[in-house]
């Protein structure tokens, strides 16, 4: 893995009370704690460094790391912010990208995995009276469900849901890399977060 691809890998951030906030790349990371405005989490010891004193620990041979001209740097995978307290909004919007990502991909009436091209958004209460685009009125539903719901209420199709709707558990600043959740940040998110974010 080459030093550009690591100074971009995902770092999560803390507040200042240890609550998972957000992620930045490993590069801004590095800055943050070299102004002081953050500290490298050690994920095993959950000892807090600053940059003087995280440069000089001991990479391992293996290990990919930040290189220098004259050092090895570990990769910080979780930094504290040393000032901010705050949470940011959790609002997020309603997009298409984020609905597949809170129903996983699957038809919410049916359970099957039809593939993203036949998967629909079906509003629960149907638009032709008054349902609205919200977290908590739509669905994915297969194409088969969708048409054989119409412009019914599930009660009125006889057709159940496998889970209410609801707005998802995660903020739109705290995004899963690509390969998954490193290790190390799962010790500061709930496994419920990681399962709706990952899916």
């Amino acid at each position: 893995m080459t030093r550009r691809s690591i100074l971009n890998e995902p770092t999560l951030v803390l507040n200042r009370s240890w609550y998972a906030i957000a992620t930045t790349t490993v590069r801004h990371a590095i800055r943050l704690m070299f102004v002081g405005a953050s500290r490298a989490v050690s994920a095993t010891s959950y000892e807090t460094h600053s940059f003087d004193t995280w440069v000089e620990l001991t990479v391992p041979p293996d290990e990919l790391c930040i290189r220098t001209v004259s050092m090895r740097i570990l990769k910080p995978e979780v930094i504290v912010l040393t000032h901010y307290d705050g949470v940011p909004n959790k609002s997020l919007p309603f997009t298409r990208r984020s609905l597949f990502k809170r129903d996983r991909h699957t038809c919410q009436y049916c359970g099957t995995q039809p593939g993203a091209a036949q998967l629909t958004i079906d509003h629960v209460m149907p638009r032709s009276r008054g349902g609205r685009t919200t977290w908590t009125n739509c669905v994915l539903a297969c194409v088969p469900c969708n048409l054989e719901k119409g412009s019914r209420t599930p009660g009125e199709a006889r057709m159940s849901l496998g889970r209410t709707p609801e707005p998802p558990p995660w903020t739109h600043a705290l995004e899963i890399p690509t390969g998954g959740v490193p290790e190390s940040w799962t010790k500061f998110v709930s496994d419920k977060l990681w399962g709706s974010i990952g899916a």
